[in-house]
């Protein structure tokens, strides 16, 4: 009956979930179809969209990346694979592309159908990204041609032909350091951990040792040895935990009860959180110095060595009051909130919880029985029973939670339309109110382009003669939702612009990312948090026509790492069905946008139980480098 309804991709949808469980070895898969990005979390696969014609090479390229998606849940462990992980960034996203070859040519050494399969998708995955008009090295990204080459040897399997020349620029320089280890990698092919142990030999032989962490057998050897004799004390403490975890649990129902009855408090709340906010205004860094601020390359997008941007001249940051009329705002708020209705109450309990979370540490905390300060009333009965006995003072400790600014910054591009762009605006709107419960500062921001195809800027390029790699080349539309200063009440309407037909499209992460980064610089908190929400890598056609195929992703890349070494400003990222890890050192990707709310709250929370930075590497401001 299923398959009647949904046309004649019916019976192949069907199928296809039928063999993926098999691959799997997960009888309660589930796999879904939609526009939204492919990804898996768990036992939930989303795949692309089937044509009804069931084209030949878009049902090969769709069974590619199911079948890739079967082979990593039947033979990859998490808990092997996070153990071995290396530290650094770089590494990392060679040991991820490394094991997830692994995994493929399992199932391509046993199927010749399925090796065909993920052949075609790679093909169409390196064609889509432009990987045949790679110039050099620097655009050539290193774990992808190490990806193929580890294929190659594993399978026999030459790279797809869109995908030559990004493995030919490599090839040699890998094949010196490291050919020795990827000859040996055959013999471990079933075995993850021997596989991961020799995948951190080779990065090691390509000359990033010093990004590869301790090594994970010696740490886990040593902590065995010192953790021998505390079994009894591991044993009592399990129980004591167990006991509590009941506690906690019927408390945690109180707790949200009492959240929901704090809605109606909302307006007083504001009124403290703005008197609150002033007072912070006044306050002075501890130490009476500014706060650190680099030059470079946070002040300027461009830079002719390394990303250009053809002009400037029609891009906008605007608000988004000025994008829309009052009265078509308040329509799409409207519209928000009724699509949300049955998802509000989840974030708002999850939302809830981080308040619980954040106001625990903000609980006062005193300093008794000084010279000064306060009377302490507590103990003036020592004072009755002994006329001697000195008057006894207190002092509130000083905290420096409150000092914290947090931006979210959301991508507005054509790929959020539906669903998780709907969800975004609400988690957005519902975060915001509650950091302000806590007197913690919110600005929401969007990025998108103003036009399709390049815009003004293309025409202008055209008009110029078409100069070659002409760098960025479209036109910015920057846009603030909701200011950190603007209390949420008068920003709440602002967010329903997002639902607006016709505002999302491309998206420019890079330069999104700067713009962020340094309203953030301008703030006078002491502590400055940053999260990204995307649904994929940077995309423009038109700027990609003109350049290498990775040039918006090669920019992303060194924004991001320039943010997370030489910046104050904390960064986190969160990904919808897209893999953020491999840009990003702090990052959790998601896979429906309904885990969304959770992911924002949980990530949030775990920055607020760490310690602030303060210990961060700062390089003085003449050597930090330009791109």
């Amino acid at each position: 009956m299923t398959s009647d309804r949904e046309g004649p991709a019916g019976p192949f949808k069907h199928a296809l979930a039928l063999a993926m469980r098999s691959i799997a070895g997960e009888p309660e898969l589930t796999v879904s179809y939609g526009a939204d990005a492919p990804g898996v979390a768990g036992t939930r696969v989303r795949l692309p969209q089937v044509d009804q014609d069931l084209n030949a090479d878009s049902v090969a390229v769709t069974r590619g990346m199911a079948d890739s998606f079967a082979l990593r849940l039947a033979n990859h462990s998490n808990d092997v694979h996070g153990h071995y992980r290396p530290e650094g960034r770089n590494a990392r996203a060679v040991f991820e592309a490394v094991e997830q070859a692994r995994v493929e040519a399992i199932g391509s050494r046993a199927m010749p159908g399925m090796a065909d399969n993920l052949t075609a998708m790679l093909g169409e995955r390196y064609e889509r990204q432009g990987a045949a008009n790679i110039k050099s090295r620097e655009d050539a990204p290193i774990e992808e041609a190490l990806s193929l080459l580890v294929r190659e040897r594993l399978t026999g399997v030459k790279p797809p032909e869109s995908a030559r020349r990004l493995v030919d620029l490599w090839r040699p320089w890998i094949e010196e350091k490291a050919g020795t280890q990827l000859d040996e990698l055959a013999g471990e092919l079933k075995d993850q951990a021997a596989f991961a142990r020799m995948t951190r030999d080779i990065i090691a032989a390509l000359d990033m040792a010093d990004e590869l962490g301790e090594d994970p057998d010696e740490t886990e050897d040593d902590q065995q040895e010192g953790s021998e004799p505390e079994g009894s004390e591991v044993e009592e403490q399990g129980e004591q935990g167990e006991a509590g975890q009941d506690e906690t649990a019927s408390s945690e129902e109180v707790d949200e009860a009492q959240g929901e009855m704090e809605a109606s408090e909302e307006q007083a709340t504001e009124t403290e959180a703005d008197g609150a906010e002033e007072e912070m205004e006044s306050e002075e860094a501890p130490d009476g110095s500014e706060p650190w601020r680099p030059q470079l390359p946070f002040s300027s997008s461009a830079n002719e060595q390394f990303y250009k941007v053809f002009t400037a001249e029609f891009d906008e940051e605007i608000s988004a009051e000025d994008l829309c009329e009052a009265e078509e705002l308040a329509r799409l708020r409207n519209y928000l909130d009724k699509q949300l209705n049955h998802l509000q109450g989840v974030v708002a309990r999850l939302a809830n919880r981080l308040q619980r979370r954040l106001l625990a540490k903000q609980n006062r905390a005193w300093d008794f029985d000084l010279e000064e300060g306060m009377l302490d009333a507590s103990r003036l009965s020592r004072v009755v029973t002994d006329p001697m006995h000195p008057l006894s003072f207190k002092m509130e400790k000083d905290t420096n939670f409150r000092d914290t600014v947090v931006t979210l910054l959301i991508d507005n591009s054509g790929s959020m339309r539906g669903r998780p762009i709907t969800v975004a605006a609400t988690c957005a709107d519902i975060l915001a109110r509650t950091l302000e419960r806590c007197n913690v500062k919110v600005e929401i921001l969007g990025f998108t382009t103003r036009a399709w195809k390049g815009g003004q800027s293309r025409e202008k390029w055209l008009a110029s003669g078409k100069p070659a790699m002409p760098g960025r080349l479209n036109d910015l539309r920057h846009i603030v939702y909701k200011n950190a200063d603007t209390p949420w009440r008068r920003a709440r309407r602002s967010l329903g612009l997002m639902m607006r037909e016709g505002l999302l499209k491309e998206n420019i992460d890079g330069e999104a990312l700067i713009w962020a980064h340094n309203r953030l610089l301008g703030r006078s908190e002491q502590r400055r948090i940053l999260m990204v929400i995307s649904d994929g890598a940077p995309v423009d056609d038109s700027t990609l026509s003109v350049n290498a195929g990775n040039y918006l992703e090669r920019h992303l890349r060194q924004v991001i790492q320039d943010i997370e070494t030489r910046s104050p400003v904390e960064l986190i990222a969160i990904g919808i069905g897209h893999d953020v890890t491999r840009y990003y050192r702090r990052a959790v990707t998601i896979v429906d946008a309904e885990e969304l709310g959770g992911a924002m709250t949980e990530k949030l929370a775990e920055l607020f139980d760490e310690a602030p930075e303060t210990q961060r590497v700062r390089r003085p401001r003449a050597s930090v480098p330009v791109f």
